[in-house]
């Protein structure tokens, strides 16, 4: 057991591990808390960067050589898979509960319990069948967008090499037949199956399978895209220099990271944390472990529900006592009560929103969008901020040459030929730059490259010079030294510079010059390169570093990951919708200036990570809404500014697809991701791009306008109708000495009426409508119902008195007559209503309803006329009408329909209409 007691002790030996491992290792200790998560991992990888190679080795148990298989197995088992936490789908049952919990659903199971204990079978069967359409559609939905979004998201099996040592013969049994060649040096191993000690050896092209500190590197770049979203590679050293002072940890030079790759070069690095203790592991175990904050769709409709429900919780029991007191028949009083209950739900909401919902699904799903949760298109409609990466997104994601400009900044397409040659001929790894130089493939033909040059030696790169220089012979008439690097460097070396023909001294103040024009490019955003030469007699064959010396400065390569064609176009979209749009980038400010400069982006300061984290929540809140531009930020820092959009009132929408986004993407609104993106991004979503086009958002949001709008109808149309209703019954039950309606006509007109809108989601819904965000604003439904609702009543009593005096139904042996009339004028102007109020518009002149909206509201009346007409009168109680009631019932919705659009003129200049 000495091994075992040793492995324990070297990793509790450092203090700053510890506190990764203890939970693993100590049995007893609980989990960290989350929140203490971030700080103690920042406090283990800032360790690393600072340590010697050597005291991490020592401090892992670990050599340049690699653990011993039974080390690896031991931790294996300890700290269990190199593996990220995912979201894991939820249980059929469990995803059926969450379709189902609302509070209307909830309200209406009551309703039909109460119906099915007073057996009144008929209300039961109309209740029961809402609920369980509406929690079914949402269901299947929900489950098929989410089947297709796990098929995005399959996952490919992946391989790293590492250095393991065989076992001392003394190793005890139990760390024995780890199943790898003992004599071996290097080994390919599942990345699943890494540990902490773990000795990796990596080049170009791999994937960093953990968090890991550098032993040894030869020209290593790392693409950190993902992690930081700095579109062009980075450089890693072994050495520790000012690695531990860095800003953030993901700027250490010598630490690698979980989600990056090598883009050129080789090295060796020790894994320092594997799994879930990576900085994309935590990432992940932060999005994955956390509830998601209620978003705005179910802020809203929760706020609306309520409204609706007290409301009724107030009328229900003023109409049973005044019916109970008046007609001394409680238990009839009771029945009716509970229609009018029924009466007042709006029990067709949760279907028409699942259809509604389901309906922009399917269309989103024509322009490649894949919608995970349903109610984040209603969250696209209503989305008022979007908050997008810069790489990738607003970018190619890929690095162009931008600029080929002669010392003084003008265009000159000799220092491109000679770039063009430098990189052309350099037989080193071809980093970004090279092959954004070598795009330019019309040179060859024009410097006639076979014919002309022939390759005679290479000055390679290396980090210390920052510069490499290929010597070529231009028919054998001389060689050219031709050297490119950084502008500092490359000045080291040059002597003179070219000034349009003329070769001039490079002095103090033509260097401070070349400085001047160079630092402009930065601030334009580019990288720039600098590119000088020399002519020299073809006596030698080799060169050296020695060579690269009184050289002439020609000029600067300057490179930009360049905006997409499709961005400026789509921000100016978006900006007109109503959208303001965010950069939240972890790239460099001149970059990411430049970046939105070019694509439409008025920027007139840039918020710094750095300064970020120096401020408070409340500090952040007052400044987020003034900035567009927000630059170098680590993945918490895009977490609270999506936050503190939120707070501030903003229905906040987050796009990324890089490992550093996931966290924001998790805090927002609506979260939107793409196909490509690592699988933790994806599961952060809601919604996923097939292509990765703003353009495609443009048409989500105009989408989720038409969604929301359709919604609204129907809520509005249902308020105000079902409060008319209830307000016309208060008044009748108060002065008819008999039920104005029985409560099965009620339950009747309220299912046909109902019927009538299932249409409303394929609605049109008028330009204006989709021009501006959406919000819901319960204050505004509640307005809108007592504005509306009493001109509905107004109709009603004037009813009334039509079938009291006109027609003598003013006993209650001809209350049959008295409900007859009721029943057809209260479902003839419930269903006209929703061609009245559907839009701001004039109905049937300036807008007109869509033909499956206007056919399905066209047979509902025709139903509502034929029943007391036919032969189903008498099981509904109802009557043959004479045929002079239909000429007052044609003057009753004409001036319905007049007053109605009279009263809208006056609301939208009032209040407005949204």
């Amino acid at each position: 057991m000495r091994i075992l007691k040793n492995l324990f002790h070297a990793f509790l030996r450092s203090r700053r591990f510890a506190g990764l491992f203890e939970r693993h290792l100590m049995p007893g200790r609980g989990p960290l808390p989350d929140e203490s998560i971030p700080q103690e991992l920042n406090r283990g990888l800032q360790h690393a960067a600072q340590s010697d190679a050597a005291q991490l080795l020592t401090q892992l148990d670990s050599s340049t050589k690699g653990l011993t298989h039974s080390q690896a197995q031991y931790l294996l088992s300890q700290l269990g898979p190199n593996e990220v936490a995912h979201e894991k789908p939820l249980p059929a049952w469990l995803h059926l509960w969450h379709c189902y919990k609302n509070p209307f659903n909830l309200l209406l199971t009551v309703l039909a319990i109460v119906s099915y204990v007073t057996e009144d079978e008929k209300a039961t069967v109309v209740i029961g069948s809402m609920v369980l359409l509406s929690t079914l559609l949402r269901f299947v939905q929900e489950g098929k967008s989410n089947r297709a979004a796990a098929r995005l998201q399959a996952l490919v099996s992946n391989k790293a090499t590492v250095r393991r040592r065989a076992d001392d013969p003394a190793t005890p049994a139990v760390f024995q037949d780890s199943g790898l060649n003992p004599d071996a040096q290097t080994h390919e191993i599942p990345l699943r199956d890494m540990v902490p000690g773990d000795v990796v050896v990596l080049s170009a092209g791999d994937m960093i399978p953990a968090d890991c500190r550098v032993l040894s590197a030869k020209d290593l770049f790392v693409s950190q895209a993902a992690m930081t979203g700095e579109s062009l590679p980075v450089e890693k050293f072994a050495t520790v220099g000012d690695s531990g002072q860095a800003a953030s940890v993901l700027e250490a030079g010598n630490l690698l990271f979980m989600g990056s790759n090598v883009v050129s070069g080789a090295a060796t690095a020790l894994v320092i944390a594997t799994g879930n203790h990576t900085y994309f592991g935590t990432l992940a175990t932060r999005v994955t472990h956390s509830d998601r904050a209620p978003t705005a769709f179910e802020k809203g409709v929760n706020s609306v529900s309520w409204l609706l429900i007290r409301f009724a919780a107030v009328m229900v029991p003023v109409v049973l006592f005044i019916n109970g007191y008046t007609k001394g028949d409680w238990g009839e009083a009771f029945l009716f009560a509970l229609s009018v209950a029924v009466g007042l739900t709006p029990e067709m909401l949760p279907m028409i929103v699942t259809t509604t919902l389901a309906k922009g699904a399917v269309a989103l799903s024509r322009q490649k969008v894949v919608v995970k949760r349903l109610d984040a298109i209603q969250n696209f409609g209503a989305m008022d901020v979007l908050c997008t990466d810069k790489t990738g997104t607003l970018t190619q994601d890929r690095i162009a040459l931008e600029r080929h400009t002669d010392v003084l900044g003008q265009p000159s397409d000799e220092v491109l030929q000679f770039a063009y040659l430098n990189s052309y001929y350099q037989t080193g790894l071809k980093n970004l730059l090279d092959h954004a130089v070598l795009e330019h493939v019309e040179l060859q033909p024009q410097l006639h490259v076979s014919e002309d040059y022939r390759k005679v030696d290479e000055i390679p790169f290396d980090f210390q010079r920052r510069r490499m220089s290929v010597v070529v012979a231009e028919r054998n008439h001389h060689h050219e030294l031709i050297c490119k690097g950084a502008v500092e460097e490359i000045l080291q070396v040059c002597t003179r510079l070219r000034q349009g023909d003329a070769l001039l001294e490079l002095t103090p103040e033509r260097r401070s010059q070349v400085l001047a024009v160079t630092e402009g490019l930065n601030h334009e955003g580019l990288r720039v390169v600098a590119v000088a030469m020399k002519e020299v007699p073809p006596d030698k064959n080799t060169y050296g570093i020695g060579d690269e010396a009184e050289l002439t400065l020609i000029g600067y390569v300057a490179f930009l990951d360049p905006p997409k064609e499709s961005t400026p176009a789509a921000i100016a979209a978006l900006l007109q919708h109503g959208v303001a749009v965010k950069v939240l980038t972890g790239d460099n400010e001149l970059v990411a200036r430049k970046v939105c400069r070019d694509v439409g982006l008025q920027v007139d300061s840039v918020l710094l990570g750095s300064t970020i984290e120096a401020m408070d929540e409340a500090t952040l809140r007052s400044v987020v809404d003034q900035q567009v531009l927000f630059a170098k930020l680590t993945p918490l820092h895009k977490e609270r500014i999506v936050q503190a959009l939120r707070a501030n009132g903003h229905i906040t929408g987050f796009m990324g697809d890089g490992i550093n986004d996931a966290p924001a993407l998790r805090a927002a609104d609506i979260g939107i991701s793409v196909d490509s993106a690592v699988d933790i991004a994806k599961e952060a979503a809601d919604i996923i791009l097939l292509e990765k086009s703003l353009l495609v958002l443009e048409q989500g949001v105009v989408e989720g306008r038409r969604t929301f709008s359709n919604m609204l109808k129907y809520i509005r149309m249902t308020a105000s109708s079902n409060f008319g209703n209830v307000f016309s019954v208060l008044i009748a039950s108060a002065f008819i000495p008999f039920l104005p309606m029985l409560p099965m006509q009620l339950l009747m007109q309220n299912l046909l009426y109902d019927i009538s809108q299932i249409a409303i989601p394929f609605d049109h819904v008028d330009e204006e409508l989709v021009a501006r965000p959406l919000h819901w604003n319960p204050q505004d439904l509640g307005r809108f119902m007592m504005f509306f609702g009493p001109i509905s009543s107004l109709f009603d009593v004037t009813t009334f008195a039509l079938m009291w005096w006109v027609f003598h139904a003013n006993t209650p042996e001809q209350q049959t007559l008295f409900q007859s009339g009721w029943f057809v004028v209260g479902l003839l102007t419930q269903t006209l209503i929703v061609h009245m109020i559907r839009t701001p518009k004039i109905a049937f002149v300036q807008s007109r309803a869509s033909w499956p909206l206007l056919i399905m509201t066209g047979v509902i009346m025709a139903i509502g006329i034929f029943l007391p007409m036919g032969p189903l009168a008498s099981y509904f109680k109802l009557q043959t009408l004479p045929a002079s009631y239909f000429l007052w019932l044609l003057v009753i919705l004409l001036a319905y329909a007049a007053l109605t659009t009279l009263a809208k003129r006056y609301y939208i200049r009032r209040f407005g209409w949204q």
